[in-house]
């Protein structure tokens, strides 16, 4: 019992020592902290763990410097965020000019270079980078019919042997997927020019052309346990008029819709295929697509009139009238409310796809997470709906939505996500690694997050966010309510699991001029580096709490040099910040300074 109370005690007071000054209130044992300080810029996020550098990677639509486009990022924990310079891909046109830019890519793309994704073969070193991007208007009407078209999204791909780039195309083109729709009536055949305001009654809209083909953002690649991929993206809103019986009106939708791919361009060990939909997609309506009206140039909405080369297949997974949900009907007045300025609308975006197994039989049950409503709007939101096939049919959860808005915060949360799923590395993990094991099972060990974007005012751009995501696996079935729970919070939370304990390593030596420099490397459990510039995290003179006078690059990545004025600081600590603006000492270890 003596010893027992010894030992105790010693606890207690390394786990004192381990505390400084601005931690008097913290509680021992504590993981480390994050919260959701909406530091960085970012807009439709999507995060793979790199086994292979420890670190996080995260690409986002907003963020990338002058003259490139998508940001990147990089974390040992989804909170402290370093972002690379430049962006994904050099941009191709400056400031909407005609004139191309020396090493300029996504030159199809006039403007909407979105929602971009990166998948890593493990088998063969490359990194593809999906994303999309409005076409040129001199191309429109060689990929959906009419040069008129006015949101003619097409999906692009690019690859790379690093997760931070650089990364290439494939080939200057979009992918070749021209999915259309022939029972579709083109109401804006016969709506006014200003293309705003739908027919008024379903017999006058059903009167219009039959026939359209289909713009499509956000991808989203699924890699089945049987070896199939599928490329899921958001249709387009515009061009896809659907009559609200219960509201007696059209409204323009975006909806989820699936295709299978072919495997040769995920296969290829070169990187040099692009991909393409499966043989029975190809071409899959061109027996029932009708004829065009033979005076369809004197049609609104129409301009010159072109010949796509296919019609393809593709399924409808997601859309409001297999399955209504009021918390998705925050536009559908906006014709009225804005004057005329902006139309009646509906969302379903930025789709993740994942698989468990079913709870009672062990047969697969695939969940879609997806965001509705405009990301302009406080309430966008995010629901998950599940299906026994990839290509569905998805039934959405009657608690949808399981992440949105929460105005009444002590930090305010506006605007939740368009985000992707993503695992802590599991417990053990050795590097390398499957990044997209996450869609098809939970290893022993880690957990799953949301990363998404959010903002803390609605007069504000979108940031990074990271939100813990509870999956219930014994609530997985076909119908589930309960299966996927998220827990958004702008306080302070633990860092994910195995990023900690975090290490400071350090060595000090005289500099030029008879200064103290201190050579700092912060690492992660993996190893990862953290970027001491960003601001939530920092390294100080442990007893005075003294912070940085200067912090220079070290010699390598992550690398660090620092200077304290003349003093020598015998002890270096690592804190990082918590929500209410005090810092709390993570990590402490013994400069060793010698003249």
């Amino acid at each position: 019992m003596r010893l027992a109370g010894v030992l105790a005690r010693a606890a207690a007071l390394a786990c004192l020592s381990a505390l400084s000054l601005a931690d008097a209130t913290s509680s021992c044992p504590r993981p480390p902290q994050f919260h959701n300080s909406a530091r960085h810029a970012g807009a439709d996020p999507y995060v793979l763990y790199d086994g292979g550098s420890g670190q996080y990677y995260a690409y986002s639509t907003e963020g990338a410097d002058a003259g490139f486009n998508f940001a990147v990022y990089s974390s040992p924990d989804l909170s402290t965020w370093h972002k690379h310079p430049g962006g994904v891909l050099r941009a191709c046109y400056d400031g909407g000019k005609t004139d191309k830019l020396a090493g300029g890519q996504a030159c199809w793309a006039r403007d909407w270079l979105w929602a971009p994704e990166t998948y890593f073969n493990e088998k063969t070193g490359w990194y593809f980078f999906v994303f999309a991007g409005r076409l040129r208007e001199d191309l429109a009407k060689d990929h959906f019919r009419y040069s008129a078209f006015e949101e003619p999204s097409k999906l692009g791909v690019a690859v790379s042997r690093s997760p931070a780039g650089p990364f290439e195309e494939i080939e200057s083109r979009p992918i070749d997927w021209y999915p259309f729709d022939p029972a579709y009536h083109d109401v804006n055949l016969i709506m006014d020019e200003a293309q705003m305001l739908p027919p008024q009654t379903l017999g006058e809209g059903q009167s219009a052309p039959k026939g359209t083909y289909i713009p499509t953002i956000d991808p989203n690649i699924f890699f089945d346990e049987d070896g199939r991929v599928y490329l899921y993206a958001s249709r387009n809103a515009y061009r896809n008029w659907n009559w609200d019986a219960a509201l007696g009106k059209y409204i323009e939708e975006s909806n989820i819709i699936v295709v299978e791919l072919a495997r040769d361009w995920w296969d290829d060990p070169k990187a040099c295929t692009m991909p393409d939909v499966v043989a029975a997609q190809l071409d899959a309506h061109a027996g029932d697509a009708p004829p065009l009206p033979a005076d369809i140039e004197s049609y609104n909405g129409t301009g010159d009139v072109g010949h796509p080369p296919r019609k393809d297949g593709w399924k409808t997974v997601i859309s409001y009238g297999a399955d209504p949900q009021d918390w998705e009907n925050f536009h559908v007045d906006d014709y009225r409310k804005y004057n005329g300025t902006k139309k009646d609308r509906r969302w379903s975006e930025g789709s993740t796809v994942i698989r468990r197994a079913d709870a009672a039989t062990g047969k697969p049950v695939y969940l879609l997470t997806y965001s509705a409503n405009n990301y302009e709007a406080s309430n966008y939101g995010v629901g998950f709906a599940t299906a026994e096939s990839p290509l569905g049919p998805f039934r959405k959860s009657r608690k949808n939505p399981v992440l949105s808005q929460e105005p009444d915060g002590a930090i305010p949360i506006y605007s939740t996500g368009h985000g992707s799923i993503v695992a802590s590395p599991p417990r053990g993990h050795k590097g390398g690694g499957d990044p997209q094991e996450v869609t098809r099972r939970t290893a022993k060990g880690a957990e799953l997050f949301y990363v998404h974007h959010a903002r803390n005012s609605t007069t504000q751009g979108r940031s990074l966010y990271t939100t813990r995501m509870t999956l219930d696996e014994s609530a997985v079935r076909f119908g589930s309510d309960d299966a996927i729970a998220m827990a958004l919070t702008p306080q302070d939370q633990p860092l994910p699991k195995d990023s900690y304990p975090i290490q400071i390593k350090a060595s000090c030596s005289k500099g030029d001029h008879g200064d103290w420099r201190y050579d700092v490397r912060v690492i992660s459990k993996p190893g990862a580096a953290f970027d001491l510039r960003e601001g939530t995290n920092r390294v100080v003179a442990f007893f005075q709490a003294q912070a940085a006078t200067a912090i220079d690059d070290g010699k390598q990545d992550g690398d660090f040099v620092l200077s304290f004025g003349n003093g020598a600081a015998a002890e270096l600590a690592y804190q990082r910040l918590n929500v209410d603006g005090s810092w709390s000492t993570v990590a402490r270890t013994w400069a060793a300074c010698r003249s």
